[in-house]
């Protein structure tokens, strides 16, 4: 037991001693790190500022169109034709050519007046097949056109127009289209140089349209007689005349040819010189040989 506490007390006191020598040291100050953090060479770039994104503006609505309106009673020409019969083929040029919808336009938005020579069914009839089949589209147009006149004019009227009257297919004043009116009494003549005819009865009249009935349709020469396009003349060849034929040269060829009458007086001067000489010559000879006898 004694050595055991001995040991014992041993131990405490080594491990006390041991204590107080440790306690007694200086504290040693804590280790500095190696390296400082490295610094990020680049500062983070800032995101960019996004941009602004106005609103698409709506756009404007789309004014439509300002419709005249249409006037109350506005006179319908195919309609019109179509009641009073008849008029089947002049009415499908007025469609096809669109000459229709322009008079019905004009008669709703103007105060213009027209006056129309309406040819009957009769009349196309009378013309020779494929007449009217065989023009152009434009010439159809003016066909067309070429039986309206752009005011309104009443049966007592007709005898102020003056010729040549103007139509919707052409300018008088640069000679197109001619139309002439002419009348006697209470007759009416029209021509176009290529037909004559007289006004029938009346279809429509108001105070924008007249719409007439003729027998025969207005054939315009400039689309049924067309005016020759005039062309420079081509030089004609020149020939070479014999002299003395042209009567410009007549002084020269008195000059520089002799005549027909010239020659022969010539020819016949020379004939008898030639005659005299030989006499001459002849009487010498006789002569001589007469003096010759004497002497012997």
């Amino acid at each position: 037991m004694t050595k055991q506490t001995l040991f014992s007390l041993s131990i405490l006191l080594v491990f006390f001693f041991h204590c107080i020598t440790t306690l007694g040291q200086p504290a040693a100050a804590p280790a500095q790190p190696a390296n400082a953090p490295v610094q990020p060479a680049n500062a983070p770039v800032q995101p960019a500022t996004p941009p602004v994104v106005q609103p698409a503006k709506a756009p404007a609505p789309v004014q439509s169109a300002k419709v005249p309106p249409i006037k109350k009673g506005v006179p319908d020409v195919t309609k019109i034709l179509g009641k009073a019969g008849g008029f089947s083929v002049f009415i499908r040029l007025l469609k096809s050519t669109g000459v229709s919808d322009q008079l019905y336009g004009q008669l709703n938005n103007s105060n213009n007046g027209f006056t129309i020579f309406a040819p009957t069914d009769a009349a196309f009839s009378s013309l020779k097949p494929g007449t009217i089949n065989s023009l152009s589209d434009l010439q159809k147009t003016q066909l067309v056109q070429f039986h309206i006149l752009n005011t309104v004019v009443t049966l007592s009227n007709f005898q102020t127009l003056s010729n040549p009257v103007p139509t919707e297919a052409g300018d008088t004043s640069a000679g197109e289209f001619p139309l002439t009116v002419t009348t006697a009494g209470n007759q009416v003549n029209i021509s176009t140089i290529l037909v004559n005819t007289t006004l029938g009865g009346t279809v429509y009249s108001d105070n924008q349209l007249e719409i007439y009935q003729v027998d025969q349709v207005l054939l315009p020469v400039d689309i049924f007689s067309p005016k020759p396009k005039h062309k420079a003349p081509a030089s004609a060849p020149t020939l070479s005349k014999p002299k003395g034929t042209d009567n410009d040269d007549d002084a020269d060829a008195d000059t520089d040819t002799p005549s027909v009458a010239a020659k022969v007086n010539a020819s016949g001067a020379v004939s008898l010189n030639r005659h005299g000489i030989l006499v001459s010559i002849g009487v010498a000879v006789i002569a001589s040989l007469s003096r010759r006898d004497l002497m012997a």
